[in-house]
């Protein structure tokens, strides 16, 4: 027999702004319902390479941004863990004076949100950071970004959230759903189907076709960053490190691991992918050459995963353009590992009141779906 759930919210996709949603949404006092396909936090969220950074982001996230730092400092108190948040400071390096010109005028662009970017010259680097490599030519410094360990984070929201009352099922597999004109109505397999009043999607690399689901396609595309971690090594880097214009970024975990990333794997299928030999080789180069006391160090795991990218490299936040009690939380390319739990707690506002105090316009998925008249489909 099938198993029939109602309640407020169902939520698919158990990543880390799925599972910070149905935390948010429990201690509002909502009934939840996650369903996740996978493991919750087994994707994207807990694949990535762990960087909790402000730096770097566009004038259109940061005060999504700024929402989520507040959280991440809060992170023992709402999951119990601190999830290896460090607040080690994110030095974003400059390979050429155009890559520093470029960062100057990044700082002056945010000076109004409290960052606190320090301007890093080459001998202050060398002075600070002996470890870098030579192409360093100066820096910009965040003092209170950081890191965190994503394959800890994103489960411990999803533990929280069952804690809170949250009905979250693990390797329930969405594959129908529609909107009856009165109530949302998913259905995984002939086990299980769920009725809410509302529905958020946060399937991150996936949600593309939930959204094509109500009449709402994305130009979303997938992308499968490489990472790697060394063997534990003596302890010389005490920051998160990144580059401007890309190429790789690295940190040491406390037990010395140093991880690492940058270029791009393949797809083995659209659920699984890996890095290639290739790009594994490209990420090596690039990381030697900016930390050179990695030459000697050894790689004892790779890997790769799968997350989604639109054209502008914005996400979409926010209510359907076709279905009331339809909100969006995807797209993140590369980055809503840091911003995902302000997304998380911005779609349970949504829910509790129809807006929220933090601006999303600039992510409102009607940038790329006009459509006149809602659409409730069977």
């Amino acid at each position: 027999m099938t198993e029939q759930r109602v309640c407020d919210v169902a939520i698919i996709g158990g990543g880390i702004v799925g599972t910070s949603a149905a935390l948010a949404l429990r201690r509002m006092g909502f009934s939840v319902t996650l369903l996740e396909r996978d493991r919750c936090g087994s994707r994207s969220s807990g694949v990535n390479y762990g960087g909790v950074r402000r730096q770097g982001r566009p004038l259109s996230q940061m005060a999504l941004s700024q929402r989520a730092h507040d959280i991440w400092g809060r992170l023992p108190e709402l999951i119990g863990t601190d999830g290896e948040y460090l607040r080690s400071g994110h030095l974003k390096i400059a390979r050429s004076e155009a890559d520093l010109a470029s960062l100057e005028a990044y700082r002056e662009r945010n000076r109004g949100f409290g960052m606190g970017l320090q301007m890093l010259s080459a001998a202050q680097l060398r002075q600070y950071y002996p470890w870098l490599g030579a192409r360093a030519v100066g820096g910009s410094f965040c003092p209170e970004d950081g890191h965190a360990n994503p394959r800890l984070v994103s489960p411990a929201f999803a533990r929280a959230a069952v804690e809170m009352g949250a009905d979250i099922r693990e390797q329930a597999r969405v594959d129908n759903m529609f909107h009856d004109g009165r109530e949302f109505v998913l259905s995984s397999g002939t086990a299980l189907q769920v009725r809410s009043k509302f529905l958020l999607n946060c399937a991150g690399a996936w949600a593309g076709a939930v959204a094509a689901s109500f009449g709402e396609a994305v130009p979303m595309v997938s992308s499968h960053p490489v990472m790697a971690v060394t063997e534990p090594l003596p302890m010389f880097m005490n920051l998160s490190l990144g580059v401007e214009g890309g190429g790789i970024y690295a940190r040491q975990a406390p037990r010395g691991n140093c991880v690492i990333g940058g270029s791009q794997g393949y797809a083995l299928d659209a659920d699984r992918a890996r890095p290639s030999r290739e790009a594994l080789s490209l990420v090596l180069q690039r990381t030697v050459e900016l930390l050179p006391s990695l030459r000697h160090g050894h790689i004892i795991r790779s890997w790769s995963g799968t997350e989604g990218y639109l054209p502008d490299r914005e996400p979409v936040v926010g209510p359907s353009s076709t279905t009331p009690g339809l909100f969006h939380g995807f797209g993140f390319a590369g980055a809503g590992f840091q911003i995902g739990p302000a997304v998380g707690e911005v779609l349970a506002d949504l829910v509790q009141q129809g807006s929220t105090p933090t601006p999303i316009a600039a992510f409102s998925i009607a940038r790329f779906t006009q459509v006149a008249n809602p659409v409730f489909r069977r």
